[in-house]
C-alpha cells in the first residue's frame, strides 16, 4: 500500500456558535472564537489517498489531478469565504474544524469514486492554525 499526498490552502472565515445557546453560554465555551464579527485562518488542507501504483503509471493517482480535484471541489468553495455563511455544504452545521473535516471527507471521498481513481482516501488533516489541526481518517 502506497500513500501519496497533496497540500492545499485556503483563506476562510468564521466563528464558532451555538444557535440553541445564549451569547452568554457561546461566549463561555467558545471565547473570541464566538466573536460576533467573525475571525479568520489561514488554513492548510492535507490529504492524503491509499493505494497500489498504476503498473503503466507508477501512480496511485496523478498528483495534478488529486489537486485540481481538492481546488475545484473543496478550496474554490472555502477561499475567501465565510464558512458559517457562503458554504454551502457547511449550511445548518456548527462551523467547527472537526465538522468541516468530516464534511470535506463526503465530497472527496466522492469525487474520488466518481473518477474510477485507484486511490481511497486515507487522511484528511486540516490545520487551522500553528498551534491546532484536526485529522480525519474516515
Amino acid at each position: 500500500m502506497i500513500f501519496v499526498t497533496r497540500k492545499e490552502h485556503f483563506n476562510a472565515a468564521h466563528k464558532l456558535y451555538n444557535p440553541n445557546w445564549s451569547k452568554e453560554k457561546n461566549e463561555e465555551v467558545f471565547g473570541p472564537c464566538a466573536n460576533e464579527n467573525w475571525h479568520g485562518h489561514n488554513f492548510e488542507l492535507i490529504v492524503t489517498v491509499k493505494g497500489t501504483p498504476d503498473p503503466d503509471t507508477g501512480f496511485v493517482i496523478d498528483l495534478k489531478v488529486l489537486g485540481k480535484l481538492i481546488k475545484s471541489s473543496i478550496v474554490d468553495r472555502l477561499d475567501h469565504k465565510n464558512i458559517n455563511l457562503d458554504v454551502d455544504f457547511m449550511k445548518d452545521k456548527l462551523a467547527s474544524c472537526e465538522i468541516l473535516v468530516m464534511e470535506i471527507w463526503k465530497i472527496l471521498e466522492k469525487e474520488l469514486a466518481a473518477q474510477n481513481s485507484r486511490a481511497k482516501l486515507h487522511r484528511i488533516k486540516l490545520v487551522e492554525t500553528p498551534k491546532n489541526y484536526v485529522e480525519y481518517f474516515g
